[in-house]
């Protein structure tokens, strides 16, 4: 994975990530299409209103195919969330995800926030163990009701 590079996200990413999210959370987890709508708000604020200064998203990128994405955008002042973490699945397990978190997370270290915050579901074993292995604590776990199913929703943070 040494070939793949961490390049800006570019607003004509948009409606790839769009169906990429909606395509793969509907196939693994049965997502309706509520999600791909979400995705698509977080995508249209972050192009009109991100900070360049302090938000950043990357696109993972091999031969000009794109194969997985992370942001950070500002929660508060000291707080960055982590969003839009993804990986199609021919790149999972190769150690991109590593790297991409790296980024994301030294991003907001260098940019002066004091940690990173991120909302998640238990389903995602893999995320989750890249976050655990990484520092990052589980906060809060909880049964809901999102995007169609029945899912338990995780917050996690990190001190940088």
């Amino acid at each position: 994975m040494e070939d793949v590079v961490l390049r800006p996200f570019r607003p004509d990413d948009a409606p790839w990530l769009i169906e990429q999210h909606g395509t793969l959370y509907a196939q693994a987890e049965g997502f309706d299409d509520s999600f791909g709508q979400l995705v698509a708000q977080i995508l249209d604020d972050f192009i009109a209103e991100h900070d360049p200064s302090r938000e950043r998203g990357w696109i993972a990128e091999k031969g000009g195919q794109r194969l997985g994405s992370i942001f950070c955008v500002s929660l508060t002042q000291e707080t960055a969330k982590l969003r839009l973490f993804l990986l199609v699945p021919q790149a999972r397990g190769l150690g991109l995800g590593k790297r991409l978190l790296a980024a994301c997370t030294g991003f907001a270290r260098n940019v002066g926030y004091q940690e990173m915050a991120l909302w998640t579901h238990e389903s995602h074993k893999a995320a989750c163990a890249l976050y655990r292995a990484n520092g990052w604590q589980l906060l809060d776990s909880k049964p809901v009701r999102s995007f169609g199913v029945d899912l338990v929703e995780q917050s996690w943070r990190i001190r940088l």
